[in-house]
């Protein structure tokens, strides 16, 4: 069943900040490297951030969302577990950003705008939408379990890209210069955190949807 059109609206809104965030990200990129790595291997170093991929999910879900199709893509991101799955790895995003890696660098200009873009109006937004716009009390507590092949799949992707080419994108998961040992606490660590926020994020769920529903909260 169609949303009604303020919910696609609001989706609209987030999937247009999100791909502008994205397109300027990328056009800064390739513009640093045009004469260094050269477009190919920009293009890779750009889908191997976290960052970008939790984005990129948010602008999909939201796309479809706001067009309210019936195709099998629009099917796929309309399904509660994935929609639930870009807010945890877009929550998951903007945490470790702001607790872990924002200080260790002050972008600039443009470079300033697509990083407050992709690390915070994207994800406050996009959990906004999920909250307020979502059919909830779809998920499953299995689905915080669930969710967590998605970081691992990331984590097997950066450290096979990082063996070949020695480049890693974010310094916690520098095995070069960390060593196995300490790159595995550091993503052991970053594995509960998905696990615990993917508990809060069905929690939230099961209440907001009892709630719509006029159901007490057991």
């Amino acid at each position: 069943m169609s949303r009604p059109l303020p919910d696609r609206a609001f989706a609209a809104s987030v999937a247009i900040i999100a791909w502008s965030a994205l397109f300027l990200q990328y056009a800064l990129l390739v513009r640093a490297t045009l004469h260094g790595i050269g477009p190919a291997l920009a293009t890779l170093r750009f889908l191997s951030f976290f960052t970008i991929l939790s984005n990129l999910l948010v602008a999909l879900t939201t796309t479809f969302a706001a067009l309210a199709g019936s195709s099998a893509p629009a099917g796929l991101f309309a399904r509660p577990r994935v929609r639930g799955a870009a807010a945890l790895c877009i929550g998951i995003t903007c945490g470790i950003y702001f607790f872990v890696l924002a200080t260790k660098w002050s972008p600039q200009g443009l470079q300033w705008l697509a990083d407050v873009a992709l690390h915070y109006a994207v994800p406050g937004l996009y959990l906004a939408w999920w909250l307020a716009c979502v059919p909830h009390r779809r998920l499953q507590w299995g689905d915080a379990l669930r969710w967590l092949s998605l970081p691992l799949a990331f984590l097997a992707w950066t450290l096979l890209r990082g063996a070949w080419l020695h480049e890693y994108p974010y310094p916690f998961v520098n095995v070069d210069e960390l060593g196995v040992a300490a790159v595995v606490r550091n993503c052991a660590g970053i594995g509960v955190l998905f696990l615990l926020f993917g508990f809060v994020l069905v929690g939230i769920d099961r209440v907001i949807g009892r709630r719509a529903r006029g159901i007490p909260a057991a």
